[in-house]
């Protein structure tokens, strides 16, 4: 087994074969489970570990067994899991609900799971070891929707990775169903319980495309920017932000009168939309795009049910020269924002819905920054009888032009995680910490 180099140690991970953990007890007669158009463009791999320090109340020994059968317990509820992604025969991803279940793996590593250090960065070579891929998947139809290793450390910590479908849940309706495994494992019911009809966001009979959804169109690269992501090495970093720090960048965006509020996430999209396309040598005459996901359950009347398991988010768009986006004032960049969150609401939504169903059209990345805010999850009090995660953190990022804001445990700052080619970092870290 090789060894698996990290903050100067060298640990191994031994792993288990993996066994497939089936929905407990009777499950829905269907066949197949719709998802909506929301759920679509974004079937994407989401890898996340949880570290929780030894306890020293409770021994871990029997960790993996406990988590294992909670899994098969709370897939009763949340039973598409536990199936297989499919393509429906008008074109469209569908769940078989097949059950035929979800892999898990037990693993043990040789070291105290204090040599992982920090995980706030991506590190796909050291925390990949802690979460079960396919290797020889050649497309999503072969990944599972969903995953789970636990890894046991010679301190008595031990690690939950796992990997899961975007196009199943977005990143409220994944931590709700974490949380729910957590609360079976400790013999709770469920605080939550799944809404799992996701026809309420079918389109609509007659499809009414209302808005332009510049969010879909295709840019031109005209800065050779795939040259520099092919030639140099990606690395990964990440800033964060103080109360002190974002007073300071919502004090600049107000300085000249032109807005006369903002929040912490306008102000850092706009400062890190900037920064990335200066960092990354973005020509004036380029068009950038800027695009972010905004969540929707509040903006439908009535609101979407309490404990929806699936995408109740939808992106929204910003699209400007370069030239525009650098030597205009910050206040006009933060309002760009502003005007993209303003945008949406349920006729928007609905549009978005309808616009894919006509269209089948996805989203281009070309010149492109995807912002992804998980600032209000609550990925620290996730407890499954071992107490809550010393820290939390994603293995990687799904895409090259996704940029993660993170709220940093009980702290109100926030994090931002990224990858660039080296070079560009380098820079990037110039421009947003002068």
């Amino acid at each position: 087994m090789d060894g698996i180099h990290t903050t100067g140690e060298v640990f191994s991970v031994k792993k288990s074969q993996p066994i497939l953990v089936q929905s407990e007890g009777v499950t829905r007669d269907e066949e197949f489970y719709f998802l909506s158009n929301l759920d679509q463009n974004i079937a994407v791999i989401i890898q996340t570990v949880y570290c929780f320090k030894q306890d020293d109340m409770k021994c871990s020994k029997n960790v993996a067994n406990v988590i294992k059968q909670a899994l098969a317990k709370v897939l009763v509820h949340f039973y598409p899991l536990a199936g297989n992604l499919t393509i429906s025969p008008n074109g469209k991803l569908i769940v078989e609900c097949s059950n035929d279940g979800v892999p898990f793996v037990e693993a043990v590593a040789d070291c105290s799971i204090d040599v992982l250090g920090d995980i706030t960065i991506p590190d796909p070579v050291i925390l990949g070891e802690l979460v079960h891929t396919i290797p020889g998947a050649k497309n999503i139809l072969e990944m599972p929707l969903l995953t789970a290793q636990v890894t046991r450390f010679k301190c008595g910590g031990f690690v939950l990775g796992m990997t899961i479908n975007h196009c199943m849940t977005d990143g409220i309706s994944a931590m709700e169903f974490v949380n729910s495994w957590a609360e079976t494992a400790r013999g709770m019911s469920l605080t939550v319980p799944p809404f799992v009809d996701r026809s309420i966001l079918r389109s609509r009979q007659s499809p009414t495309i209302s808005y332009d959804h510049k969010e879909f169109m295709e840019i031109q690269d005209k800065s050779n920017m795939d040259r520099l992501y092919k030639e140099e090495q990606i690395v990964y970093n990440s800033f964060y932000f103080d109360q002190e720090k974002i007073g300071r960048l919502k004090k600049l965006a107000m300085e000249d009168g032109e807005i006369k509020s903002c929040t912490t996430f306008t102000v850092l999209t706009a400062l890190v939309w900037r920064a990335r396309s200066k960092a990354l040598k973005m020509k004036p005459h380029q068009e950038t795009k800027l695009l972010f996901a905004v969540d929707g359950r509040s903006k439908f009347s009535p609101p979407l049910p309490k404990g929806y398991f699936g995408n109740g988010i939808v992106l929204t768009c910003c699209l400007c020269k370069v030239g525009e986006l650098v030597q205009k004032p910050f206040s006009h960049v933060v309002g760009l924002v502003q005007d993209a969150i303003k945008m949406v609401n349920e006729d928007f939504i609905r549009s978005t819905i309808d616009y894919f169903e006509v269209t089948r059209a996805r989203p281009s990345l070309t010149a492109t920054l995807l912002i992804t805010s998980w600032t209000r999850l609550s990925f620290n009090t996730t407890n499954f009888g071992w107490g809550d995660p010393s820290q939390s953190g994603c293995v990687t990022l799904p895409e090259k032009e996704v940029v993660l804001f993170l709220s940093k445990g009980r702290e109100k700052g926030t994090t931002l995680l990224l990858g660039l080619p080296l070079t560009a970092m380098i820079t990037f870290q110039e421009l947003i910490l002068p």
